[in-house]
């Protein structure tokens, strides 16, 4: 079995482009592609390709075979022809400027067969104000928000601060910061915006392993990010208490279920806030993506993450088995904390 793995910085997606790579990106997309790397390795009979930028020939990937990319005509002959050869392409991309979109095109018109969603999906859920707009429609709770034109220089007075502002388009929390009131001026961005009401509470998500006719959910994680205003991404942690996994698990599955159908692994943001009823509970948004939740799920279960993937997604229901483990992780990968509680 032939599987091609890429991901877009590690992968060449900026292999033109002067100065540093955007770094909390290249380590959430190395550690991302490290994990699943290893895991599609380990499977009987798998042959794994991965693109890697010519910049970053210190970037291990073991029993892979590596094919450096140095221009942009390169990345693009290279990821088309890899997709047309292999049984199973895996994307992982930012949805900023549509990338994760058209790199899912061009696997696709080479005739590659992709693990992942319908592009109805991906175009959908890559902005955060149309998905909104989706949820709300089936009843699912979201942050009360406001759609900010490119370059507005001022906030809305008439607006329940504070507010969370990011890009509609947008991943890992680029460009992303909290709002005390109307009066701040955050610097001007060329895009449209998305102003969110802050919701409190605990920060969380839920991954799907999803098939044609249906869908896994793994364990919720805790999300641990920075107190600075900029929501940065710093890892997680599984989130232990079971009544408000529970929660985030029946809430996540409602918000899927009011989307188009998905395939492959899809991750759900969240925030759970004090009501025990759930009534404070809200969707934050939808990533049609890997997520860096996995690199944290793989060290909790006893079987290999990425078989399950490929077996869902081909239409066999597989649940993955999970121990009973406290792991917290890092943004880079890195297990910080393995505990477990079985007796």
């Amino acid at each position: 079995m032939q599987i091609f793995l890429y991901e877009w910085v590690t992968g060449g997606g900026l292999v033109e482009e002067t100065g540093e790579l955007p770094q909390s990106m290249l380590a959430e997309g190395a550690a991302m592609l490290s994990a699943l790397a290893a895991d599609f390795v380990a499977i009987d009979g798998a042959q794994v390709t991965v693109l890697r930028d010519i910049r970053l020939d210190d970037l291990p990937l073991p029993d892979c075979k590596v094919v450096e990319v140095h221009s942009k005509s390169h990345h693009r002959e290279e990821l088309e022809r890899l997709a047309a050869e292999a049984d199973h392409t895996l994307v992982i991309a930012p949805e900023i400027d549509d990338i994760l979109a058209q790199t899912n095109h061009w696997v696709r018109s080479a005739g590659g067969r992709l693990l992942a969603s319908s592009h109805e999906f991906v175009s959908l859920t890559a902005n955060k104000h149309r998905t909104a707009q989706a949820l709300n429609r089936s009843d699912i709770a979201t942050p009360e928000s406001r759609l900010l034109e490119a370059d507005q220089e001022k906030l809305p007075e008439d607006f329940p601060y504070p507010g969370v502002l990011k890009p509609v388009h947008g991943a890992g929390s680029q460009h992303t910061l909290l709002v005390a009131n109307w009066r701040d001026t955050p610097p001007p961005y060329p895009w449209p915006r998305l102003l969110e009401r802050f919701c409190p509470g605990i920060a969380c998500s839920v991954a799907f392993l999803c098939g044609p006719a249906h869908r896994v959910p793994l364990p919720a994680c805790r999300q641990h990010l920075t107190s600075d205003g900029r929501f940065s991404y710093t890892g997680g942690s599984l989130l232990g208490e079971l009544e408000l996994a529970r929660r985030a698990t029946e809430l996540a599955d409602r918000a899927m279920e009011a989307l188009p159908p998905s395939l492959g692994y899809v991750g759900v943001d969240l925030v759970l806030g004090k009501a025990a009823d759930g009534s404070e509970d809200f969707v934050i948004e939808i990533n049609p993506r890997l997520t860096t939740s996995y690199v944290g799920l793989r060290a909790a279960t006893t079987d290999n993450l990425a078989k399950a993937l490929i077996a869902n997604a081909s239409g066999t229901r597989k649940s993955p088995r999970f121990l009973e483990n406290q792991i917290e992780f890092s943004s880079t990968g890195t297990i910080l904390n393995l505990k477990n509680n079985n007796h």
